[in-house]
């Protein structure tokens, strides 16, 4: 018996060792980690910024179109339509050739390489999230390149039509489409490095600019107010009948542009989250605030608030918000906006009869001085929760310190864009000849330039 239980005792131990050396073989003591998965491109942000894309390129055609052409003379709506339509095709090319590797390829401090030159390398990882940048100080997106890129072009198309603004009725066409080419590759685009790119001078300084401030609208009115300068007043200006033809276009377009606007701010966010949803809301305070301090201004100022004031006033609370979108508040937006709509009052009423110059449609009263006046105040009322990140847990905090840094940045554009934009339309003149002549003008730019008439 007892020979038994011994028998039965060592075939289960031996079973067991037999049992336990078999999983030892199959089974590793520990698991071995899996393998890290490749970075995937995160569908809500991809598909917010398609949408925030088309909203940007909608603020263009139609929307800048009919806003501008409102404000013309019958003789040249076509025209001014015209400008915003071709410079849509013109840049679409020039980001694809040179300006998407000017503005955002590696480079320097102020200059983008020439590395995606005809967009050479997007095919490489089409369908993996876009880094922008490289080390340190690089910026991790969600998103593949070929969004963040046509993003970014909706924002180069804006900009040198938001221009035409301040040369309305006066500027030959083949003028136009050389100084729109050279001014977007020469200008835009080096700015933009500047300020958006992680190894721009502007960037590495601290600046703040959400979404277009300087690289938009300063970069823009400057570039207006000099323009308008170097070609003259129009013919008649101070005696004509200028009144705008058809505000309802106006109004229209206005529409289209505050839309658009949730794109260009909120989709500068590069995905879906809280900061854009901040961005969103505060770019809605600011118009309504601008545009009624605008309106009542003028109320008080010419007894009758008018149409062109509201609208001109939410542009220019659209405008002052878009560098501070991502970095403040309700309450500071409120106060940015009422100060925009005062300051592009003053812009588009005061300070250009007093400088005598011809800003045909406010390009600098508007988009200049309020990106200023916004540009600014993003340094004193910036949160820095909302642009806290792993890196800088405290994000940046408005005060004195930033107020500084910004006002740095909006002299340097300001100065540059001036300059550049100076010199890139005496080289225009002497190639093609700026403006029509006073024969043409009279005429207008739809027959004269293009063969067409309004019915």
């Amino acid at each position: 018996m007892k020979r038994n239980v011994r028998t039965l005792a060592w075939t289960a131990g031996a079973m067991a060792l037999m049992a336990g050396a078999a999983w030892a073989q199959t089974t590793p003591a520990t698991p071995a980690p899996a393998p890290a998965a490749d970075p995937v491109v995160n569908a809500g942000d991809t598909a917010w910024m398609l949408t925030s894309t088309a909203l940007v390129l909608m603020m263009t055609v139609p929307g800048l179109a009919l806003f501008y052409a409102g404000m013309v003379r019958k003789k040249n709506v076509l025209a001014t339509m015209m400008q915003s339509f071709a410079i849509t095709a013109i840049i679409t090319v020039v980001w694809m050739v040179a300006g998407y590797s000017i503005a955002f390829g590696e480079g320097g401090k102020y200059f983008g390489d020439l590395s995606k030159v005809l967009l050479r390398g997007i095919a490489e990882n089409w369908d993996k999230p876009f880094t922008l940048g490289t080390g340190d100080s690089a910026v991790a997106t969600t998103i593949p390149e070929s969004v963040f890129l046509m993003f970014q072009m909706t924002f180069a198309i804006i900009t040198p039509a938001l221009v035409t603004g301040a040369i309305a009725d006066r500027m030959k066409f083949s003028a136009l489409v050389l100084f729109t080419v050279l001014w977007s590759l020469l200008v835009y685009s080096p700015v933009a490095h500047w300020v958006w790119h992680p190894n721009g001078w502007i960037f590495a300084l601290g600046a703040l600019d959400f979404a277009g401030g300087t690289v938009v609208h300063i970069n823009a009115g400057v570039a207006g107010l000099v323009a308008a300068i170097v070609l003259g007043k129009r013919t008649g200006y101070g005696h004509d009948n200028m009144s705008p033809f058809n505000l309802a276009l106006a109004v229209i377009g206005a529409s289209l542009l505050w839309v658009g606007w949730f794109g260009f701010n909120a989709g500068s966010a590069a995905a879906a989250g809280g900061r854009a949803g901040m961005a969103m809301l505060v770019t809605q305070i600011a118009a309504g605030g601008a545009a009624l301090s605008w309106l009542f201004a003028e109320w008080m100022g010419k007894g009758k608030p008018s149409v062109l004031g509201a609208i001109s006033g939410a542009v220019a609370g659209l405008v002052a918000i878009t560098p501070a979108a991502g970095f403040v508040l309700p309450v500071p937006a409120l106060i940015i906006g009422v100060i925009a709509g005062l300051a592009g009052f003053w812009g588009a009423t005061a300070l250009k009869h007093w400088l005598g110059y011809d800003d045909s449609l406010d390009a600098f009263g508007v988009h200049g001085i309020c990106g200023i006046v916004g540009a600014i105040l993003t340094g004193w009322f910036s949160y820095g929760a909302l642009s806290a990140t792993t890196a800088t847990p405290e994000g940046t905090v408005g005060g004195v310190p930033q107020l500084i840094i910004q006002c740095y940045a909006v002299a340097a554009v300001f100065v540059f864009t001036a300059v550049a934009t100076f010199i890139l339309l005496k080289v225009v003149d002497v190639i093609v000849g700026l403006r029509v002549t006073e024969e043409e003008e009279r005429e207008g730019l739809d027959v004269s330039l293009h063969g067409e008439r309004l019915g």
